[in-house]
């Protein structure tokens, strides 16, 4: 997608989207980061709406007028319990209901490409990690930046996750030569499916975004993905194959996780 600051096209172009993938025989769809509304820190703060407000309520009937799993990217949560909103993920079931939420950890305080962003300032980082149950797969829910601490894949993985999405707004900047090779190496070291959908495109007031979303299978291939633009890219998750790499290369079992812990915990 290639949202904006108007609300109304951001929501006619995701359910224009998700009717698209549901059309190609998608049973899991994936929304990017902040797809209701991709704009100045204090017009999120200003735009923020709970899950009651009309982005998560139109997911919501999305999904079950589709029969669908909807991860619904992510939105600015208005939240009465905190001072600045989230960056919230949801997974909505086939009837509607939301049945995880994820608030973005990692918060983007960088300077790159000559844009200074600092996300700390206008939203709470979350502090819990989630996996969700979509259909067969075991969802570890993601944001854009932490894409780049494995750390917190590793952490999901040993939760149970099989499969992760990656809903983003990827700069430009960086995106050419980080995105690709992050998504595949999330998806080879955790021998895991990634589902990575990007914003596409420039945003007041300065965003520009990557695009090209991908879907990485546990082997790192890239099995769809699009090259530029506004679109969908769907694909089939073979399961068994990924239990037959896992099998073949068990690097996952030969794991030796209690020699890398934090210095301070050896004490």
């Amino acid at each position: 997608m290639n949202s904006t600051s108007d609300r109304d096209l951001n929501l006619e172009a995701a359910e224009r989207l998700v009717q698209a993938a549901a059309g190609e025989g998608a049973e899991l769809v994936v929304l990017p980061e902040k797809w209701p509304l991709m704009a100045t820190g204090e017009e999120l703060i200003d735009g923020s709406e709970t899950v009651d407000g009309p982005a998560i309520t139109a997911a919501r009937s999305w999904a079950r007028d589709l029969g669908i799993i909807l991860q619904a990217g992510s939105f600015t949560e208005d939240r009465s319990d905190q001072a600045k909103p989230s960056n919230t993920a949801l997974m909505i079931n086939k009837e509607g209901e939301i049945t995880a939420t994820y608030r973005k950890i990692h918060m983007f305080d960088v300077d790159v490409g000559g844009v200074e962003y600092r996300e700390s300032s206008f939203e709470q980082a979350g502090d819990e990690m989630t996996v969700a149950i979509a259909g067969q797969a075991e969802v570890g829910m993601t944001i854009c930046y932490d894409l780049r601490f494995p750390e917190l894949f590793r952490a999901l993985l040993d939760r149970g996750a099989d499969t992760f999405t990656v809903p983003s707004a990827f700069t430009s900047a960086t995106g050419r030569d980080h995105w690709g090779t992050l998504v595949r190496a999330r998806a080879i070291e955790n021998q895991s499916f990634v589902l990575a959908a990007n914003q596409v495109g420039k945003a007041a007031p300065e965003f520009d975004s990557w695009g090209h979303s991908v879907i990485a299978d546990p082997w790192g291939e890239v099995i769809a993905g699009l090259e530029g633009g506004e679109g969908v890219a769907t694909a089939d998750l073979d399961f068994d194959s990924l239990n037959e790499i896992r099998r073949k290369l068990p690097a996952l079992d030969q794991r030796r996780p209690e020699l890398f812990r934090p210095a301070k915990d050896k004490a």
